[in-house]
């Protein structure tokens, strides 16, 4: 089966984000693949070993992000897709599931496209929902394991109280949650080979794509500084410590 994989190109989360204005700053710092996509990239290498076929990688950004196709690559991915283009700096989700659909209808037919849940730097959890629609296809989110049999793909899908097993028709766009498995890490033999393998770079206008298709309509209005970590309450029992533990925790709406 041929499997798509979305990835993205990131400021290393291991190091203080620096703002460019309204915006983290991504130009001339360290990236990396982000974390979670390397769970999508896993998973994709999984079922190619269990079914065949090949797995693609596929991400929008600046040139630089070809690190991040080259790391997947590396683990064992078979090809990369890279669209970079100026006009996309500050791509809101929108924008971004317009390109990323372009390019994999671009790339060929797919048997199921793999993304995170959400990106480490955005954490909107928007873009899968929009490629999916944008794809026709239908969409099983949260995914903490996977099964391809005859045509189908069933998961447990997390939730808060446990999981929902789903199942749908392929081709399908699945997330992966971080607990779907452990990704491999690359091996000496997987950096050298990846340096060979095929990664196409793509335009906007590649993708035939102009105008209103990549019009960024969304706007951060403002940053604010995350409110420091408060000082904790000591409570001495006096004989009333379990009475002023219990109303802090309904002041606080935890009981």
């Amino acid at each position: 089966m041929n499997i798509a994989v979305c990835v993205k190109h990131i400021p290393d989360p291991n190091v203080p984000p620096q703002m460019d204005g309204k915006y983290l700053k991504r130009e001339g710092i360290q990236g990396v693949l982000d974390p979670g996509d390397e769970f999508g990239v896993e998973a994709g290498l999984l079922l190619k070993e269990a079914h065949g076929g090949e797995v693609t990688l596929v991400s929008m950004g600046p040139a630089a992000a070809q690190e991040a196709i080259r790391r997947g690559l590396s683990m064992g991915a078979d090809k990369g897709v890279l669209v970079t283009d100026d006009t996309l700096k500050g791509a809101d989700a929108l924008v971004t599931a317009r390109v990323l659909a372009a390019a994999i209808k671009k790339a060929g037919q797919f048997d199921l496209v793999v993304a995170g849940v959400e990106s480490t730097d955005g954490y909107t959890g928007t873009m899968p929902g929009s490629l999916a629609e944008l794809l026709d296809l239908p969409q099983v989110t949260f995914a903490k394991t996977i099964e391809v049999t005859d045509g189908t793909v069933k998961v447990n899908r997390q939730t808060a109280e446990g999981y929902h097993v789903v199942e749908c028709s392929l081709p399908a766009l699945l997330t992966v949650t971080a607990g779907v498995n452990e990704p491999r890490y690359a091996s000496f033999k997987g950096i050298m080979a990846a340096k060979k393998k095929p990664v196409e770079t793509w335009s906007v206008a590649d993708l035939g794509l102009a105008g209103e298709d990549v019009a960024i309509k969304q706007d951060v209005a403002g940053q604010t500084p995350a409110e420091e970590r408060k000082a904790g309450e000591v409570i001495t029992d006096d004989g009333s410590a379990a009475k002023r533990i219990a109303d802090f925790l309904q002041e606080a709406k935890v009981i």
